[in-house]
């Protein structure tokens, strides 16, 4: 429910997308916790005033500028940032978002952390994208750095095939700049799995159907096809003593990961690799809806224990 005080302490969710925020809000509702929403987008900022009491929770998406939002990610940086200056608690605050809007960065993070991740190229611009592609074996992929909803890519079967699409009205610069250049994973079957963790600990981990071959993985139910066979279903033997999951729960607590949905492939010859770390995960409805653990309840839950810390701190104050 939104909060009719507006000098009450609420969770203050910054968004760029309201078709994702109704699971959401309604799960807050439900537990009672109070909340405002922040659209990202036109507006202006105090730097000068106190932020509002309460908690502040970041669902800035990558994709933000494809949907006419181009200063989202900008603006959440210095919304949290103000808000982190005054001693605000936020969740997903302002270094989640340089995961959030670089997969670069993830990748970086990962393989410091131990993981096995895809060979990766960051290709600054696109004047050696050519030459560089040459040192993956094929197939190979392309995919935006600051991406989600699948922006850019795609996979090649030959390096002449790559240099016709550079040289093509068919391809889109990413939104920063740079082009990643991946090894494509084969999987082991037709799936990759999304682990959704809250407060570092695993909810429960999708089997995510991939046999049409769509790169997009959006959950939420705005991203379903209309008549497409169910693509999403628990898979209730990952479970948190899982090698993997125990690992990324220890990863994402240690970058104040509050909330995240983590997708990893088990491919053909026998590796794990996480390979896209969520910040703004969503909920598929179908699964949510089976009777199992409800993602959207445990982060209405953790949201809501951790405004009742600062009404606590408030009333010691």
């Amino acid at each position: 429910m939104a909060d009719e005080r507006a000098d009450a302490p609420a969770v203050h969710i910054l968004h760029d997308n309201p078709d994702w925020l109704p699971p959401l809000t309604a799960a807050l509702g439900a537990e009672g916790v109070p909340f405002q929403v922040w659209p990202l987008g036109d507006g202006t900022l105090d730097l000068a005033a106190e932020p509002p009491e309460g908690v502040f929770w970041s669902r800035l998406s990558a994709s933000s500028h494809t949907r006419g939002v181009p200063g989202a990610k900008e603006q959440a940086r210095a919304v949290l940032r103000w808000a982190e200056a005054a001693g605000r608690p936020v969740v997903n605050g302002s270094a989640v978002v340089e995961l959030e809007v670089s997969k670069a960065a993830q990748y970086v993070a990962l393989r410091r952390a131990g993981f096995d991740v895809p060979r990766t190229i960051a290709v600054f611009g696109v004047n050696e994208a050519s030459d560089r592609a040459r040192e993956l074996p094929l197939p190979f992929i392309t995919k935006h750095n600051q991406g989600g909803k699948g922006l850019g890519v795609r996979r090649f079967d030959s390096y002449e095939e790559f240099d016709r699409h550079l040289a093509s009205a068919e391809f889109e610069a990413p939104a920063d700049g740079i082009l990643l250049l991946q090894e494509y994973l084969s999987a082991a079957a037709p799936f990759v799995t999304r682990a959704e963790f809250v407060g570092g600990e695993l909810v429960y981990a999708v089997r995510v159907d991939t046999t049409a071959g769509s790169f997009e993985l959006c959950p939420a139910e705005a991203c379903e096809i209309p008549d497409a066979p169910p693509a999403f279903a628990r898979r209730p033997e990952i479970t948190a003593s899982h090698p993997l999951i125990a690992a990324l729960g220890r990863f994402l607590r240690a970058h104040e990961v509050d909330v995240a949905g983590v997708e990893f492939i088990e491919t053909a010859d026998g590796r794990t690799v996480p390979y896209d770390i969520n910040t703004n995960t969503n909920y598929n409805p179908a699964v949510e809806g089976d009777g199992g653990p409800s993602a959207a309840v445990a982060v209405a839950r953790y949201l809501g224990a951790r405004l009742s810390a600062v009404r606590a701190e408030t009333l010691v104050a």
